[in-house]
């Protein structure tokens, strides 16, 4: 863990979940971090702008309550507004995220990156996620889904620092280094 994450990330998380368990809306709240990362990750035009430190907090402020309106819970909202008074809001992408995964471990969920060929369908992806659960007994695994045309076809799971292998690719790979190995 860097120094950021452990100085800043954090506590501003942990900080959030005490909040959100006190008033039982971990999942709420949880859902609002991932709006807030697609949002940053669609525009990241806002997220210079918001992490811009020219830019006054005033207007910082104006801006998120125009864009996020009434979709967010208002401990949302006023969490966002304490990261700009505390000159920290260029680090809610990372705060986000840990808050993100403190959910997962309350929940007992594993987050599985899943890199494709092609978009998973929902049998795939509850598939994929079985095949999780088997691995690792969790209660819930959270998909990451990701597109990688060179794959060719099958998938790549990761979940922590395991890695399944059934693309096509992958298996190409190893018969290559299967046949090398019998010259």
């Amino acid at each position: 863990m860097s120094i950021i994450q452990s100085e800043v990330f954090e506590p501003y998380a942990q900080a959030l979940m005490s909040l959100a368990q006190e008033h039982n809306l971990t999942e709420q709240i949880g859902e609002d971090m991932r709006g807030i990362l697609n949002l940053m990750k669609e525009s990241p035009d806002l997220a210079q702008f918001i992490g811009s430190p020219i830019i006054k907090e005033s207007d910082k402020k104006n801006a998120l309550g125009q864009i996020l309106g009434d979709s967010v819970q208002p401990y949302t909202r006023n969490f966002l507004m304490l990261l700009i008074d505390r000159r920290r809001i260029p680090f809610i992408e990372g705060i986000a995220n840990y808050y993100l995964m403190l959910l997962r471990k309350l929940n007992q969920t594993v987050l599985a990156e899943v890199t494709s060929a092609v978009p998973l369908n929902e049998a795939q992806q509850e598939g994929v996620r079985n095949k999780v659960k088997e691995i690792t007994s969790a209660q819930q695994v959270e998909l990451e889904t990701k597109i990688d045309a060179d794959l060719i076809g099958g998938v790549v799971i990761k979940v922590g620092s395991q890695v399944l292998d059934a693309s096509l690719r992958g298996q190409l790979r190893r018969i290559g280094v299967r046949l090398g190995s019998n010259s």
